[in-house]
């Protein structure tokens, strides 16, 4: 199973979006892990189509730190979003964001293809996302 710097380089994404309250979304790109100063910079690339609205560029940006044999999660600014133990094959981790609840299931049993589904619930939100990530090389990040 991996550890934090086994994430290190390029990741072919491809992700889905079933939304019980809305249309269905699908995002392809890349997953760009970077080394800083203190762990990894994820840096999430590509584009974004949602069913019947077209498709737009779109990326989002993670941090990821070793504390011990797990990985901590931080937003782009530093605030905490989850944690888990990749050691574990299948980890799971929930996230609070009032009033919805974020809970991810990532997995690791084919390693070193990965994917992580989120379910995601609250007042107006009610969806699955599924992503997978596989190694890549060789591909240019839209910038």
């Amino acid at each position: 199973m991996p550890s934090l710097l086994d994430f290190e380089g390029r990741w072919r994404l491809s992700r889905k979006i079933a939304d019980a309250l809305g249309p269905d979304a699908a995002f392809d790109g890349i997953a760009v892990f970077c080394r800083d100063a203190e762990g990894l910079h994820l840096r999430e690339t590509g584009y974004f189509e949602l069913a019947g609205q077209g498709r737009f560029q779109a990326e989002r940006s993670y941090l990821w730190r070793a504390d011990g044999a797990e990985i901590v999660v931080l937003f782009a600014d530093g605030r905490d979003f989850h944690r888990f133990d990749p050691q574990a094959g299948q980890a799971r981790a929930d996230h609070w964001c009032d009033p919805d609840t974020y809970k991810v299931s990532y997995d690791f049993t084919d390693w070193p293809v990965w994917r992580a589904q989120w379910r995601v619930t609250g007042p107006r939100k009610d969806y699955v996302m599924l992503s997978e990530y596989r190694p890549e090389t060789g591909i240019s990040v839209p910038e």
